[in-house]
């Protein structure tokens, strides 16, 4: 999930400095939720993980020429925006994958809407100590993102390069429970998926989601490993644009959601921002409602 996915256990002592939220989503009193409408000159807040990846300004300017003036909320951590977005002090936010809004939504009672795709980005694995996967050791230590829906992706990668054994086989809700030690050629511990990076120096391998992988002053060529956002069950994992259930007709923010999926500037900042690693996809509002749907039942079925 990225920001640059789609689609995880404690943290360091390290915390990562959050941005406060200034007031309430502003969005023009003519374009309440759920009314529909359109105006020029209205603010619409967007949060993300990331303001300053390249395709962010290309996509207020973007907006800006069709009369909606955006403002990016930035978060630290990927738990912050959608309890923003519900609680009105965001219109929309974009940072997660499908599994991760399933989850949010089954765990919080909520009921957020995915309104538009994006990219499905490849989640990798990383490490500063070792250039391939076969040079890591038996018995060393390798972090995962440590929220749900990540972690279980992230444990489905380790599996994939030959790392884990899982006793479950793998899927989306793997857990670190899930992991055979005794079959397991690594040790797994789980870290806020911003602090992943930072584990590197302690740690044989990280998956490392892009949101941060250029942050941490790597290259997505330096990947040991990924999985394929192309395979059809990837579809999961796929980026998105969320917004309250009321808002789903908002032909504001749908508009906003035509222009990242359309505008030349902002794919070429996407392009940019993952390294050319995601598959841009725009996907029908229905199919989205439809997969979050089924990703939730799924979700709550193995709660």
């Amino acid at each position: 999930m990225s920001r640059r996915t789609t689609s995880i256990i404690a943290t360091l002592a390290v915390v990562p400095l959050f941005v406060a939220l200034a007031g309430c989503a502003t969005a023009s009193s003519d374009t309440g939720s759920g009314s529909g409408g359109s105006n020029e000159d209205e603010v619409v807040k967007i949060g993300v993980v990331g303001e300053s990846d390249p395709q962010w300004p290309a996509f207020v300017d973007a907006a800006a020429e069709e009369g909606i003036t955006v403002e990016l909320v930035d978060f630290g951590s990927y738990e912050l925006p959608n309890p923003a977005l519900s609680e009105g002090e965001v219109d929309l936010n974009q940072f997660q994958h499908i599994v991760y809004l399933a989850q949010y939504n089954e765990a919080s009672g909520d009921d957020l809407a995915a309104i538009g795709s994006t990219q499905i980005y490849p989640l990798g694995l990383y490490s500063t100590k070792y250039d391939s996967v076969k040079d890591i050791p038996e018995g060393e230590t390798v972090a995962v993102p440590d929220d749900a829906s990540n972690q279980a992706r992230a444990l489905l990668v380790l599996r994939a390069a030959g790392l884990v054994e899982l006793k479950d086989g793998g899927t989306a809700f793997s857990d670190l429970a899930d992991v055979d030690e005794g079959k397991s050629k690594v040790k797994v511990t789980a870290l806020e998926a911003a602090l992943t990076p930072e584990a590197l120096p302690d740690v044989a391998a990280a998956i490392i989601n892009n949101d941060f992988v250029e942050d941490a002053g790597l290259s997505f060529d330096d990947a040991l490993f990924t999985d394929d956002p192309k395979d059809p069950s990837a579809l999961q994992y796929v980026n998105i644009f969320a917004s309250r259930a009321e808002d789903v007709d908002n032909e504001t923010y749908l508009k906003l959601v035509e222009i990242f999926q359309t505008d030349k500037n902002v794919q070429e900042g996407l392009a940019k921002s993952s390294g050319g690693t995601g598959v841009t996809l725009q996907t029908p509002a229905d199919e989205l409602a439809s997969l979050l749907k089924d990703v939730q039942k799924d979700v709550a079925a193995n709660g």
